[in-house]
């Protein structure tokens, strides 16, 4: 299975002032593999080590943080004899080890030869109780489920994720039929890395259904192991009312839909813990479309969306009947798959900052708008080949932005005041123009 933040990672082990590295994600994206196809792609050797798994190592930085002794340690467990560059180190759920997250800072600060890779789910990174986060002393690499692009390496299709990545638009639309089918294919599986490797070889989709309630399983016991006691059952409606709140046709999201006289109060914790480990995406809206967007954020409204499109529509128990009707599948869910693909694409790219925006008192509303460098570009989604878009001609004409988007199945094409953009194509959206 192929990566692109594989390339991300080779680049970190090149730099000069290296320090360590947290690939953040949710549970099952594929952290562990990638660091460990990192080791076998780029060093001499490696040390793998699981803090969940090894309860003895749980301790290792617990009295000191003395990095010979914390490498005699690591030598006599694995039986590896760390050298620098040359041993790559991996700290995988780094978050069960007692001041785990507070060592990495002593290896940048004493040891900064000696590569070291730490992982741990979101759930353990970003709410473990007392951690010190060592602010500046490590690197960052968020990592999500695979990209069409990434599905389409994955099923052996690379002819077609080249061809889209070279933008050569004769020749895709000479494919669509065949982009068309893959991306249906890619709406049911999703780009949890289970799910592609099962499908890459049986083609099942019944297969891949399992293994995605497998998954959704998983994530709803992680919900009780690690969340506090009394904020798991507002998780949990939080968490299932994700797919009615998306088939709205407004898809902000609404509280009176978890229970009546819900109030934001009541949730707002159970929303930030579900994001905070990487199971939801909130994109808020922003009340004025102006640079920067991250100044005119409307935190009272936002829409929230799954980490992955297969799960969504496990969690809908979408029929894989529907990816034999054309396009119907876009339209299910009154373009909720859509919107979430979309939105899944774009939030893979660390060059955009996404949010959707809406009018005060009329019904005009902007499915997404991305901010890429000091752009903002406004995107709409459409299901199928349905172009109308009232609302983002609106839009243009009162905000004047260097260039519309509208994601859809019909083919690209520059028009006189927007872009059309395939769905199949939408990871391209910051290389055209």
């Amino acid at each position: 299975m192929k990566r692109t933040a594989l390339a991300a990672l080779q680049a970190w082990k090149q730099q000069k002032r290296r320090k360590p590295l947290i690939i953040r994600g949710a549970r099952q994206v594929g952290k562990t593999w990638l660091m460990k196809e990192l080791a076998r792609t780029s060093y001499e050797s490696f040390v793998y080590l699981n803090f969940e798994e090894n309860v003895v190592m749980q301790s290792l930085f617990t009295n000191d943080f003395d990095i010979r002794r914390i490498l005699s340690t690591i030598r006599l467990f694995s039986g590896v004899n760390p050298e620098a560059d040359k041993t790559l180190l991996i700290f995988d759920e780094l978050q069960e080890a007692e001041r785990g997250l507070t060592a990495l800072k002593y290896f940048y600060e004493n040891a900064p030869q000696y590569h070291v890779v730490a992982a741990g789910s979101m759930l353990g990174i970003a709410l473990h109780p007392g951690a010190a986060f060592p602010v500046g002393k490590v690197e960052l690499l968020d990592l999500y489920p695979l990209t069409f692009c990434e599905f389409l390496d994955a099923l052996g299709e690379t002819r077609f994720a080249n061809l889209l990545q070279n933008r050569d638009w004769d020749i895709i639309k000479t494919f669509k039929t065949k982009l068309s089918e893959l991306l249906k294919q890619y709406c049911f599986v999703g780009g949890m890395p289970e799910a592609v490797a099962s499908f890459a070889v049986n083609r099942d989709f019944a297969e891949v259904r399992k293994i995605q309630q497998e998954i959704l399983f998983a994530y709803e016991q992680d919900f009780s192991k690690h969340a506090p006691n009394e904020l798991v059952p507002r998780i949990r409606l939080v968490w299932n009312s994700i797919p009615a709140q998306l088939a709205k046709e407004n898809r902000k999201f609404v509280y009176g839909a978890l229970k009546q006289g819900a109030r934001a109060k009541e949730f707002e914790l159970a929303i930030a813990w579900l994001t905070d480990c990487g199971l939801l995406h909130k994109v808020n809206r922003v009340a004025k479309p102006a640079l920067p967007l991250k100044a005119y954020e409307d935190f009272s409204a936002f829409k929230l969306f799954f980490l992955d499109v297969g799960l969504l529509g496990a969690m809908a128990m979408l029929d894989a009947k529907a990816l034999l009707e054309k396009i119907r599948i876009f339209e299910e869910f009154k373009g909720a798959l859509t919107e979430q693909y979309v939105l899944q694409q774009l939030k893979a790219s660390k060059d955009l900052s996404l949010y959707y925006w809406s009018a005060e008192r009329s019904e005009g509303e902007i499915d997404l708008l991305a901010q890429h460098r000091n752009e903002i570009i406004p995107i709409e989604v459409k299901a199928a080949e349905n172009l109308h878009a009232k609302s983002l001609a609106a839009f243009v004409k009162k905000y004047a932005p260097r260039r519309a988007v509208r994601a859809s199945m019909s083919d690209y094409r520059e028009e006189e005041w927007l872009t059309n953009l395939p769905l199949y194509a939408v990871e391209q959206l910051t290389a055209i123009g």
